[in-house]
């Protein structure tokens, strides 16, 4: 059987702005507003082919199936990410704005970020543990 991998000008794409994102939730009012930003995002998340959602790619941890590929482009880290549950696709497009075309990890920390979004204290335990483990995944290639 081939492996299948995403090709490099895949990964060359634009993620939304960390600040933007942040101004979002600074004016979500309450949570079903937040719930319906997170939503939103996740409709910008990398989408991956059937042929790619490879249990290879696949983050152990995670309540709902979510892959993660990464490459290394010009002295810069890329990565595409994908889930089949429409809140984790946007908790992804989070992480890809914090991690995604940066050279070096960033000095803010997932728990602090989400926090400060009001994201973190309204995830249930399983998906703050599939966060953890997809910023994990995504950590150890920084």
């Amino acid at each position: 059987m081939t492996q299948h991998s995403p090709e490099s000008s895949d990964f060359l794409y634009k993620t939304p702005d960390l600040l933007a994102i942040t101004r979002i939730f600074e004016n979500a009012k309450n949570w079903q507003e937040k719930y319906r930003q997170l939503m939103l995002l996740g409709k910008q998340a990398p989408k991956l082919t059937d042929e790619l959602k490879l249990e290879s790619a696949k983050i152990d941890g995670c309540e709902s199936a979510a892959w993660l590929y990464h490459q290394y482009i010009d002295g810069k880290h890329y990565f595409i990410a994908d889930s089949d549950a429409r809140i984790v696709k946007g908790l992804i497009v989070i992480l890809l704005a914090l991690y995604h075309d940066h050279a070096e990890k960033t000095e803010i920390e997932v728990e602090t970020l989400f926090t400060e979004l009001g994201l973190f204290t309204q995830l249930s335990p399983s998906r703050t543990n599939g966060l953890s483990a997809m910023a994990k995944a995504m950590l150890k290639y920084l």
